[in-house]
């Protein structure tokens, strides 16, 4: 059974800046559903309008992934799952989202946006199991088309962020959830990323976790004073370095929670940690050193 904290702190309203987001702020990417004709057996939600203001989205009863690619000759292959947070009541689509996709495009990475069903949204059908299912299927999705969207299949990440970085977390450790319904060709497919990235994530996670030595690298971050979401990146580090896996943690003095990639924040700290992004990354063959 997994460990849930309903009501985790909504993500807040960040202005993104430029030196977080790529040069094309007005690219909305390329919606891929992630079922053609709906979730099996819930085929008559997806006429249920998905609604979006400002810097979030509701109601997602058709999910889907919103593609970024690289920006023209700087693909390295790699990409990357976006999870936005916002307590599984609503996804934080711009600062969680599209803008931090905007951000790795820019850099070479091809970005993913994932619109995943809320669990927490007021008379929501959905559970936490539902959201797993659409992270993992947006996985084989995308290794299953790897060639057509230039990608190598072995540089699949995800990175999740508060709400997101529980469901990402989930998506990289814990065994897979059955497919809906009967499944598909696409359900066969390795539902399990190959790195991971994640930011300030809840402490809801599977009951069976692997840490040891074949888990996926991890980059986390939290800021020390955050009470909701510092502790899980601790244990996540903790459980990976006593079990011989990979991990680096950032624990930063303050910046309480949503800080995201520095774009609002007064803290210098703060504003340069996309850099410890590509640090981590370029180490791992996943993004190209950028010029001096």
């Amino acid at each position: 059974m997994m460990r849930c904290v309903r009501g985790l702190l909504p993500a807040l309203l960040l202005l993104p800046a430029a030196s977080a987001v790529a040069q094309d702020a007005e690219d909305p990417g390329t919606r891929i559903a992630l079922w053609d004709n709906g979730v099996p057996g819930h085929e008559e939600r997806r006429e249920i309008a998905q609604v979006s203001r400002e810097y979030w989205t509701r109601q997602v009863n058709d999910p889907a992934i919103v593609h970024f690619p690289a920006a023209a000759g700087t693909g390295t292959g790699a990409s990357v799952v976006i999870m936005p947070g916002g307590a599984h009541e609503f996804l934080v689509t711009t600062t969680e989202g599209t803008d931090v996709a905007r951000w790795f495009a820019a850099r070479g990475v091809s970005a993913f946006v994932l619109y995943y069903r809320l669990a927490n949204e007021e008379v929501s059908p959905w559970d936490i199991e539902d959201a797993r299912q659409d992270a993992e299927r947006a996985v084989r999705l995308i290794r299953a088309r790897a060639d057509q969207f230039a990608l190598d299949p072995h540089k699949i990440g995800v990175m999740g962020f508060s709400a997101g970085g529980e469901l990402a977390r989930m998506t990289l450790l814990s065994p897979p959830v059955p497919p809906e319904g009967a499944g598909d060709a696409l359900d066969r497919g390795d539902a399990r990323p190959d790195f991971g990235i994640l930011v300030f994530p809840g402490p809801m996670h599977g009951d069976v976790e692997d840490t040891g030595p074949g888990a996926p690298p991890l980059l986390l971050s939290a800021a020390a004073d955050d009470e909701c979401c510092s502790q899980p990146v601790i244990d996540i580090f903790l459980a990976y370095r006593a079990a011989g896996g990979s991990a680096e943690l950032h624990i930063y003095q303050e910046g309480g929670h949503a800080y995201n990639m520095g774009e609002a924040s007064d803290l210098v700290s703060l504003q340069r940690w996309p850099g410890r992004i590509e640090d981590w990354m370029v180490d791992r063959g996943l993004m190209a050193p950028r010029q001096p």
